[in-house]
Formats: structure tokens, sequence, C-alpha cells
């Protein structure tokens, strides 16, 4: 096909653009109003326009007329257009249309660049296009406009080295001239350093028209290239004004313009003006709510920390160091960098050496800043976060374990230099979170993605770490835990160390001495302490170094079993003097803290180990068939026994198999229904803390009953005589009504009685949202029926700020599992509350569907649309049920509108229209159909009374 017009020239790119720029100027000479025009339309069909500028349209319309027309012929539903397309074909296409323009520039810079027409023309359709409410033209226009002002700036560089070049001369010549006539060279170097003089003038007057035509991303580039002309005021406000736009891609490319501009020294240093002005809000956009904004944010605010005298205040920095903590973690590694190289490192400090020096001098004094930042940011919940975000620059700070340590063992005396009991405590977790980082490889939980996969040298890294951590902590923690023996938080946090071990480096090592040293110091802490944390901890590193198949087993095994039966025997000690013959308790208070202390220890190792051969469930369900019986037993014997009973219960279902003799099952059949029922009998104890463990465990129950019988184990699926009924899933429900959907009176009194400070009150909602996920897993998994969803969703919006991400990914999950059903929940759900609405009316004025109440339900609606995302064709299904459920039930009491029977849910509608605009374009005219079988006639259909069918027919016809 013959390429006719400048569009098909460049879009079919069979020319090289030299010789099509050369043909077009040529042609721009013999009749310049027809190349314009094929120009003009060049860029109108670029942007994915059909329409054309004719000759007329050209010569008698004004340019905003000329935008309008072609506005008008423009397919505002078809988002697609040339610049966005995929595929090597239009990424060719892109990369002629930038080389058409740069070309152009450079083939008219001696010739009609400067004709007063060409450009003028040039610049003024840019901008219009560029003030269109088309994006494409937008688009286009603004890509143009760059590649245009790059390419003139490229013209203005070489003017000005030329007029400097004339200037030189012209000064040399008058100089050998000095005292003699003018002479006609120097005439002529006079006229030629005017003529560029008058060109400069030219291209900076189309240097202003096209930047403040069209906003010019390129700015930091064009600032760096030619920083005489564009580092001013005049230019540079442009760009903080910019920092306010709406759109986050307009932010960022002011960001990363001004990161150019800072990142030079020279150059920051003439930005005092624009600093002063714009500081404020660079220092505020690390919180933009776009993550690559943020992050830019704070790399500039790096680069001006760096290159600008104390353009940050105290405040600001300490503002900024606690972003380390935010989960983003590009964020939180750019704000780790900032945190390090402000506070932490110690390059070119003098001060840096503490009193003493030693072998660890620099090292120490970085670790004793990080604690006392860490502490002073209090929150102490997060190091792994704040480790994680200084790996990428202090990772080999961070692995100094050696240097740690050595702190950690320092005696007081030993010149000042030993921590005080917070600071140890801080060092501990920073310990513990630097060596979770290096054995894992990959951030903390809630911090990024799934685990990434390693390069052969991250591997490689990996592994190098994991033995300097087991060759260092072997020798080092059994002192550790001997000088933090009765502290419990030190203690737990260094229990931890161990599962990160190459285990095999103590029989290759020979340090089996060292081995025998850890086990002796858990096995005194386990006697020490009746702290969980510790206990779990302590059952958790017998459990990890009691590994099957490794050289040190056995010796572990030995140690394992000699505690474990000195516990066993404590306990049964214990049982003899607890139980009284006639039927009661010791209520000795010495007696009842050691029971608490024993079950605690049998109930942590038992979750770890296998412990049923001690017949340790008879003994502990006495406590708790006693309590249900009697209810004087103390809390803190009834929640271990619980726990304890629980673990025996699921030692005993995980050896079931299929070759299990049927005489053992039935006992085991009558132990779950047993405790099931003990469970769910103290969902109405007395004490809270004992109800919320009985719920917890009683939905773990059934969801792993349920596991095994979705695994089809026919041996276990036999014991499962015992799954929810409908009154076990009200009581459930109710359950969690009470103790996380209180309303508002009752959460007061429940604060006001107990007196809960703030870390009181997070704990308490922590607390509750474990309570909820429990219940929302039974949902899930189909433990209980998916319709029990409707009612914690009638909460989403009520509860969002403390349980909306729970009850959004509930709603997610059951629509992965069934999309069909999952929206008959959600429509079920506002069903449910609209009834609730229209009972609490007076039935004679019908539903006020201006009420709070209502608009309330109409906003869940359309929270509950939003889930559904922006693929129409994936949830098309979903949101054809919700309109055909919701028609049938606005019509419900109706058989047809006859002027005289207004259907007393009509009002319904309306909430129902919140997801019309999910509907796809053919789906709307089958919804309307199906809305047109409920209405015979349509002329009654008149009258504010009549208004929500109104509305929601025009949202379908929309």
């Amino acid at each position: 096909v013959e390429a006719v017009t400048l569009f098909e020239v460049v879009s079919m790119g069979k020319q090289a653009m030299q010789s099509v720029v050369v043909d077009w100027v040529e042609a721009y000479k013999q009749d310049r109003n027809v190349a314009l025009l094929d120009l003009i339309n060049f860029f109108i069909q670029c942007s994915g326009c059909q329409g054309m500028v004719t000759a007329e349209m050209f010569q008698s319309l004004y340019k905003k007329d000329v935008m309008r027309k072609m506005t008008e012929t423009f397919d505002k539903d078809n988002e697609d257009y040339p610049l966005i397309r995929t595929g090597p074909y239009w990424k060719k296409f892109k990369a002629n249309f930038c080389e058409f323009i740069a070309v152009l520039v450079q083939q008219c810079q001696c010739s009609i660049l400067y004709d007063n027409y060409l450009m003028d023309t040039i610049i003024s359709l840019l901008t219009g296009l560029a003030d269109s409410m088309v994006r494409a033209f937008r688009h286009t226009s603004t890509l143009a406009a760059i590649k245009l002002l790059t390419a003139v700036v490229s013209v203005h560089l070489n003017l000005d080295v030329n007029k400097h070049n004339a200037q030189r001369l012209y000064e040399v010549e008058k100089k050998r001239l000095s005292g003699k006539r003018t002479s006609y060279r120097l005439d002529q170097l006079e006229r030629k350093r005017k003529e560029y003089e008058h060109k400069l003038l030219e291209i900076q007057n189309m240097m202003n028209a096209i930047f403040k035509g069209t906003f010019l991303n390129q700015i930091g580039s064009w600032i760096k290239t030619y920083p005489d002309a564009f580092l001013n005021d005049s230019y540079l406000k442009y760009v903080g004004w910019m920092l306010y736009d709406k759109q986050a891609e307009v932010r960022l490319k002011c960001l990363l313009g001004l990161q150019g501009i800072y990142s030079r020294k020279e150059l920051a240093s003439r930005m005092d003006l624009f600093t002063n002005r714009f500081k404020d809000r660079i220092v505020s956009m690390p919180l933009d709510k776009d993550h690559e904004v943020a992050v830019q944010a704070m790399k500039l605010l790096m680069l001006m920390s760096q290159n600008c005298e104390d353009v940050l205040s105290a405040e600001d920095c300490e503002m900024l160091y606690q972003f380390v903590y935010t989960t983003h973690r590009p964020l939180a590694v750019a704000a780790g960098e900032f945190l390090y190289k402000r506070l932490l490192s110690h390059e070119g400090d003098k001060e840096v050496q503490p009193k003493g020096g030693g072998k660890f001098g620099a090292s120490t004094d970085q670790l004793k800043r990080l604690i006392h930042f860490f502490l002073e940011s209090e929150l102490h919940n997060h190091v792994a976060y704040l480790v994680d975000s200084l790996w990428d620059w202090a990772g080999k700070f961070l692995k100094d374990w050696e240097c740690m340590t050595t702190l950690l063992l320092k005696n007081a005396e030993e010149a000042g230099e030993a921590l005080s009991d917070a600071q140890e405590s801080a060092l501990i977790e920073i310990i513990l979170a630097t060596v979770r980082e290096a054995a894992e490889g990959h951030p903390p939980v809630g911090r990024g993605a799934a685990k990434k996969i390693l390069s052969v040298k991250e591997k490689k890294i990996q592994l190098e770490d994991c033995t300097k951590i087991t060759e260092h902590f072997i020798m080092v923690l059994p002192q550790l835990l001997a000088k933090y023996s009765t502290d419990a938080q030190k203690v737990a946090n260094l229990l931890q160390i161990p599962q990160y071990y190459d285990l095999d480096v103590y029989s290759t090592g020979h340090l089996e001495k060292h081995l025998d040293a850890l086990l002796r110091e858990i096995k005194d802490i386990v006697a020490k302490h009746s702290d969980m944390s510790v206990l779990e901890a302590s059952s958790r590193t017998y459990y990890i170094l009691c590994r099957e198949g490794i050289a040190i087993y056995s010796q572990v095994d030995f140690a394992r079993t000699q505690m474990i039966d000195e516990l066993m025997k404590q306990l049964n000690q214990l049982l003899d003097c607890f139980w009284q013959e006639e039927g009661g308790f010791c209520t000795d208070t010495g007696e009842i803290s050691r029971m608490h202390s024993t079950l605690r220890r049998v109930a942590a190792f038992h979750n770890a180990h296998d412990l049923t051969k001690w017949n340790l469930y008879d003994k502990i369900l006495r406590f708790l068939v006693f309590e249900m019986e009697h209810g004087s037993l103390p809390v803190l014997i009834i929640l271990p026994a619980l726990q304890c009973t629980y673990f025996s219960l699921l030692w005993q279902l995980a050896a079931v198999s299929e070759n299990s003799p049927k005489e053992t099952l039935f006992p085991l059949r009558r132990q779950l229904r047993h405790f099931s029922q003990i469970c769910t009998c103290f969902l109405h104890h007395k004490e809270k803390d004992v109800r919320e463990k009985a719920f917890m465990i009683l939905c773990d129950w059934l969801l792993i009953l349920s596991h095994l019988d979705s695994n089809n184990n026919e041996e276990a699926v036999g014991l499962l005589g015992y799954l929810p009924n409908i009154q076990l899933q009200e009581k459930l429900f109710s359950f969690i009504k009470e103790h996380v959907f209180m309303d508002g009176e009752e959460e007061k009194k429940d604060l006001t009685e107990e007196g809960k400070d703030e870390t009181c009150k997070l704990d308490d909602l922590h607390k509750k949202r474990s309570l909820l996920a429990a219940y929302c897993k039974l949902i899930v998994y189909n433990v209980v029926e998916m319709t029990a969803a409707a009612e914690i969703y009638k909460y989403y919006v009520k509860t969002y700020s403390d349980f909306g991400d729970i009850i959004k990914e509930t709603l997610s999950k059951t629509r992965y599992n069934n999309k069909i059903q999952s929206a008959k929940t959600l429509i079920l759900c506002l069903q449910q509350l609209f009834q609730t609405h229209a009972e609490s009316q007076d039935s004679s004025n019908g539903v006020d569907f201006s009420s709070p109440s209502f608009a309330n339900i109409k906003e869940l609606a359309r929270r509950f649309s939003l889930t559904f995302g922006w693929d129409q064709v994936k949830s098309r299904e979903s949101i054809a049920m919700i309109h055909k459920e919701g028609i049938e039930f606005a019509f419900q009491g109706a058989t047809g509108v006859d002027g005289k029977c207004l259907p007393p849910n009509l009002s319904f509608l309306l909430i129902i229209s919140e997801f019309s605009n999910k509907l796809l374009k053919p789906d709307k005219r089958l919804v309307y159909s199906y809305l047109q079988r409920y209405i015979t006639e349509p002329r009654p259909c008149r009258g504010d009374e009549w208004q929500p069918l109104v509305w929601y027919r025009n949202s379908l016809l929309a």
C-alpha cells in the first residue's frame, strides 16, 4: 500500500526519518499551508482520532473550535490509542514518532524554524491538545512537546556556543584592529553575533511557550543540561506547583527531576529559594498514597540532606526516621538509608571511639546509637522491621554478632561499658531479628510478598551466615542464658536462636560439651519459669534439637525424656495433694500456684511432644468436669487445663490411621464429643478469659475435624459425629456479637470497668481480631454455612478501622470458593438490613430512604460493589445474581404494578443500583428486561413513591 499522508509514512516506517523530514520540508517550502495541514493531521491521527482537519477548518476556525470538532469525532469509550498499544509494531511506531520530531527540529534549525509560522502553529496545536479532556490527546501532545523542547534545547545550546565563539572572535578582531577603521571582517562578525542573539531570543520564546503550554516532566534533565537557562525560579516554581498535582505520575516525575538536580552539589547550592519554598511539601510526601511517589520523595530528602547544609530540622529527621517501620519495603529501605547515613554511620565522625577504644569501638558506638533509636521510637514489637529496613545499608554491621554478644556479657564495672536493663533487652531483640534475617534470607512477615527465590550468590551468602551464626552462638548462647536465666523476656528471645543453627556443626566440630551446657541451661530455665513464652520457646528448642537422623539426637532425646519424666512425676504428686476426699480441692494459695505453673509447663511441652503415654487426658479432664459441675476452680487452673486436654486429644487424633482397630476409635469418639460439649459450655463461663480460650479452642477443633473430613480419611470421618449443628452455629455467632461487635454502650462500659490504658486497649483489640478471624475461618472452610457471613458483613463499614481487613478477606475467600453463593450472601446481608430498617419505620409513610440508617445500607452496598474490582467479565455472574435477587426482593408482595399496589420493598432498588456500574452493557439490557417483567403498566409508575424504580431504571440505561 502506497503511503500518502505523513502519518502513514511515519507509521509504516519504511523510509529513513531523515528522508521523510527532508521531503516534508521541501513540501513546506512549496506550500506551507498544505504541508502544515498534513503535520496537524499527523498529530491528530497519532492520538487515535479518526477525524481529519480540513483546509477549510484550518483556515476559517479558531484553534479551540478545531479542538472541539476533533473531540466530537473522538470515540470517548475507546481508551485505546497508538502510544499505549503493545507489541513490536507499536513500539516501533512510538520510536518513529519521537524520532520524527527530533529530526524535524534538527533539519529546520538553519531555515524555517525561525519563520514565525511553523513553530507558532505546532506549539499552538500541542498546547490545545494538552488542554483537551481526552487523555489520548493529552498524552500524545505532551510526549510530542517533550521531544520538541528537548530538540529545541539542543539547538539553543549549540547557538549559545556559536554566539560565545563569535563574541570571542569579535573581541580578538577588534583588538587587532585597534585604532584603525572598521573592517569588513569586523562587521561580518558583528552581524553574525547579533544574528545568534536574535535566534537565541527566538528559541528562548519557543522554549517558554512550550514549557508554559504543556508541563514538561523532563525539566530535571534540561536543568542539568543547561542550568544557566533553567535553574531559576521562573521555571522551578512550576515543578514545585506540580508536587501538589492530583496525578501520581506527575508528582513522581517532578521528584525524579529534582533528584537529578539535588544529586549534584553545585546545582543543589543554587536551589535555596526553591528549597525554602517547597521543603515542607517534600518532607510530607513520604506519606503520599502512591507507594512509588513516597519512595522517591524519601530518596530526594536523602539527597537534600547530603548536599544542602542544615536543610532538614531535627523534627523533620525524627519524623522521617519512623518510616523504617512501614510495611511497604521499598519505602522502609529508603528510610533505612536515611537513618543509617544520618544517625548510625560513623564515617567521618571523630567521636565514634568510646572510652577505652577496644576491638569493637566503632561498632559498639553504632550499636548504642541503634539501641537508643529503637527505645526512643517506642515501637518495640517491630524490631524485625527496623532491622530489615537497615539490612541493605548496614548488613555488615548488623551481622557483627561477636560485638553484640561481647557487649551483653560485659561486667558493669568495665569502665561504664555495660548496658542498662532496657538496652540489654533491646539488643537481644536486635540480635534475634538479625539472626532471622540472615538465616531466612527474606523480609519479615507482613513486609513484601511471598518468599523470594534466592540467587546462587544470595544462597551462598545465606549458607555462610548460617555457619557463622551456628559457630558463634553454640559457644556463647549457654553463657547468655546463664546470665539472664531469671529474665523471662530475654530468655524467651534467646531461646529462639537455635532454630537457625546448622545442627551438624555440633558433631563435626566436636562441640558436644556446649550442647550439654545448653541443655542444662534450658532444664534450669523450665524449672524457674511459668511464663508461657519461655516455656513454649524451651519446648520448641528441644523439638528442634531432637530432630531424628542427626548425630546429636540420642543426646538431646535422653535429656528431654529425663526432663519430662521429672515434670510428670511432679504433676502426679501435685494431683495427689490437690483433690480432697470429700470431693473438693485444695485451696492453699501455694499449692494452687504450683499446680498452675506445672500445668503450664505440661501444656507447653505437650504442644510439641507427645505425652499421651502418661494418660494425661483423664488426669486433666477432671479439672474441666469439676468446673462444669461446681464452677469454683481458679481461672489460672482452668486455662492450662483446657490447653492440656486439647493437645492430648490432638495427639490421639493424629495417631488415627486406616489400620487403627475399631475398638480403639470408640473411646476417642466419646472423648471428642465430651470435650466439644465442655468447650461449648465454657462459652458461657463467668470469666471472660475462659470464654475466649474455649471459643478459640472450639473453632480450631472444628476446623481440624473438618480438614480431616475433606481429606477423606474414613477412620477420622467416623469420629465426626460432632460437627456444628444449627444451634452451635448460632451460639458461635452470638459469642462473636457479644465479645467482638458489642455496641457502643457495652464497649464503653467494658473499658470503664476495667480501667484500660492505651496498651490494654490494643491488647483487647488484638484479642477481638483473633476471635473474629477464628470464626471467619469456619466460614471460609465451610465448617459453618456461608450464609452466616451475612451477619458479619453487616459490620463491615461500622467497624472498618478495626476489622475491615478481616471481613474483606473473608468476602474474598468465600467468593473464590463459590462466587454465586457468595453473591447471594451479600444480597442476603443487604436484605436483612433493609428489613430491619423498614420495620423501624412508620408503616403508614413507607420506607424513608433519606434517613441515616438507609444511607448506611446504601454505603455498605457501595463498598460491596468496590470489592468486585474492575474486571467486569470475571464478576459477571455474581453481579447479575445480585441484581436478579435484588429485583425479586424489591417486588415481593406485588404481582404487578397496576397503580394500586406499591411493592413494600421498592426502595431496595436504590440499594442494588450501587452495583449497576459493574454490569457489562449486554447484561444491563438483560437486567432491564428482567425488571420489565415486574412492571405490567408503566404509566402509573409516577410520583415520589416510585422514584426508586425510576432511579434504578436510569442506572441500567446509563
